[in-house]
């Protein structure tokens, strides 16, 4: 594989720039392909068909870019259209789930795992659902909650805002009660919230599934020989191409609070053609 080519990232907006962020963390000398269809999020309110469909739309053109891994910074579609991509792509695929599930699998110690997510991603029980294959009859116990306000109020930056303090309390007071040590934040903006969400859950470990599917992708590049051999160690800037379906006015904004810096504009494409 030609170890030059661009890693894809995708997701239904502009969360999936907190996996970007991981990714770049990592692995500081790649490029990268970022897609965000912000012209039709969110996913979470489509029905399983439309959410296929999207998320082929997205793969065939980062495979038309000539990526060499995808990976779906993406919870719904995780969840829902993961097999589907693994289908028709002929290139390595991470999704958000399965990376996030092995990592709390080895954090937790008394094995009682929380999950958190969108209402989208809770519904589907996909965290749930890969924590028991993985397990077995073994007596773990997995306690999930949707955080719906969560979105919506990183995406406003009140962080550290006292009503995010108060919606974080009364929707992670239960993991307390159910006395978890390990905690799956299963939405791509909840990284944003950490150090709120660890004031509140002092002694529980937070598994990022952006962290976990970076060092996912060190592992499968490496086996492949994919790894980029270019190590400039004077390189100020990521190499990303930012693609989105739409230019919604707070996208720079949005972009610099994910990312830790400012972004170029974005390439504005259609996905229809796919």
């Amino acid at each position: 594989m030609d170890r030059t080519k661009p890693i894809g990232v995708f997701d239904s907006g502009i969360g999936g720039l907190s996996v970007l962020k991981q990714f770049i963390r990592f692995l500081p000398f790649e490029r990268y392909i970022y897609l965000g269809d912000t012209a039709r999020v969110p996913y979470g309110n489509k029905s399983y068909q439309i959410v296929e469909q999207y998320a082929r739309q997205s793969t065939e053109f980062l495979l038309e870019k000539g990526v060499k891994l995808i990976v779906v910074a993406c919870n719904t579609v995780s969840s829902i259209a993961l097999e589907t991509i693994e289908k028709i792509a002929d290139v390595p695929v991470i999704g958000m789930i399965e990376p996030a599930v092995n990592a709390a699998l080895r954090e937790t110690n008394n094995k009682r795992i929380g999950i958190i997510g969108t209402r989208a991603t809770i519904s589907t029980n996909a965290y749930l659902n890969t924590i028991k294959s993985k397990i077995g009859n073994d007596d773990f116990q997995v306690f999930s909650k949707a955080c719906p306000l969560f979105v919506p109020l990183v995406e406003e930056g009140l962080l550290r805002h006292s009503a995010t303090e108060l919606i974080a309390k009364e929707y992670l007071e239960e993991f307390i009660e159910n006395n978890i040590d390990t905690l799956i934040l299963g939405c791509t903006h909840y990284p944003l919230l950490n150090e709120l969400i660890r004031n509140i859950l002092k002694d529980v470990e937070l598994i990022d599934s952006g962290e976990n599917a970076a060092v996912l992708a060190i592992r499968l590049l490496a086996e492949q020989k994919a790894l980029t051999e270019i190590q400039n160690e004077f390189v100020r800037k990521p190499f990303i191409d930012f693609y989105v379906t739409d230019v919604p006015s707070t996208f720079f904004e949005l972009a610099q609070r994910f990312l830790g810096f400012p972004v170029d504009k974005p390439n504005k494409i259609s996905l229809e053609k796919f």
